[in-house]
């Protein structure tokens, strides 16, 4: 019987990724057993030998990782459609293969992106709180009103698979008009990002972390919002400047936020942010519907295999 191929995982993964892995008879699996991060020690002795590597967002892959894996590794597979935790130079460098997980998150993250734009605008956090606390007298005309869709003008940052969902599940809702400003524009759609900013009711962030794009939602890109305006930010935190936020939040220089992203994760319970009635922040749950995060579980396990195995990928990075 030929060697088995040492795999480590570095989470608890939903069960459809393990049983691949397990049923393969590829591989043995070395599984960080607990819902928590892996502490870093634990990850550089974990990843030791291994041929495969099965990582999440929240697992730093860099040099010092690679280097603890050694001449094995063949393959890293991520459990995300961002990669900005991997050090790809490094990887490259090595010739080892990556795997990522796009397309299968594109709905839910979509979805949750609509139900946080509609929960901030329509201040139903807000609401909810008031229902809790008594503060709900009689039915007032001027009290918890927000924004609605109907009529206004859309800006969607980032022209990628997730960008254009969203922007096709809010079409029905009544939008005049939508913006879009990426890396590649498409045809007829692609605008500047100072007109993007400056026309839109509501503002959505959906590009990937880059250098580029790191800090890219800053002072300057809200001064240009309008001050009625709402902004969204699904795709990760380090996208925007937080201080910048807070400062536009608590001036009423912008009207609300909904974040399903920060720095760091978790966001500190004593943040400034979280002080502010106006802003709406979620545990980073884009893609957490069951079926949504079986079917990454199972792709990513996909790729290990294919990448230990030296075949082609159902979802491989061109690096």
């Amino acid at each position: 019987v030929s060697q088995l191929l040492k795999v480590f995982v570095t989470r608890r993964i939903p069960q459809e990724g393990m049983r691949v892995l397990n049923q393969s008879g590829l591989c043995k699996v070395s599984l960080w057993d607990s819902d928590e991060p892996i502490p870093r020690t634990d990850l550089l002795q974990g990843v030791s030998g291994a041929h495969g590597i099965l990582c999440l967002l929240s697992d730093r892959i860099d040099a010092e990782v690679i280097n603890a894996a050694g001449p094995n590794l063949k393959v890293i597979s991520t459990l995300s459609v961002g990669f900005d935790h991997l050090a790809v130079g490094e990887i490259k460098k090595r010739g080892v293969r990556v795997g990522y997980t796009p397309d299968v998150l594109t709905d839910a993250t979509a979805e949750l992106t609509v139900a946080l734009l509609l929960a901030t605008a329509r201040r139903i956090p807000e609401g909810v709180e008031e229902v809790k606390n008594g503060g709900w007298s009689s039915w007032k005309p001027l009290w918890l009103c927000g924004y609605g869709l109907s009529g206004s003008t859309v800006g969607v940052i980032g022209l990628g698979r997730i960008g254009l969902a969203i922007a096709r599940r809010l079409k029905p809702f009544g939008v005049k008009r939508l913006l879009y400003s990426g890396r590649t524009s498409k045809p007829q759609m692609g605008t500047s990002l100072d007109r993007l900013v400056s026309e839109s009711d509501f503002v959505v962030v959906s590009c990937s972390l880059t250098p580029e794009t790191q800090g890219l939602c800053d002072k300057a890109l809200f001064s240009k919002m309008k001050k009625t305006a709402v902004f969204v930010n699904t795709s990760r935190g380090a996208v925007v400047n937080q201080e910048d936020l807070h400062e536009a939040l608590s001036s009423g220089r912008i009207a609300a936020a909904g974040l399903d992203v920060t720095t760091p994760e978790p966001l500190p319970t004593d943040h400034p942010l979280l002080k502010l009635k106006n802003c709406v922040i979620l545990p980073h749950i884009g893609s957490a519907t069951y079926s949504t995060r079986g079917i990454m579980a199972e792709l990513c396990a996909n790729n290990l295999l294919a990448g230990l195995t030296g075949s082609a990928m159902p979802s491989e990075l061109a690096l």
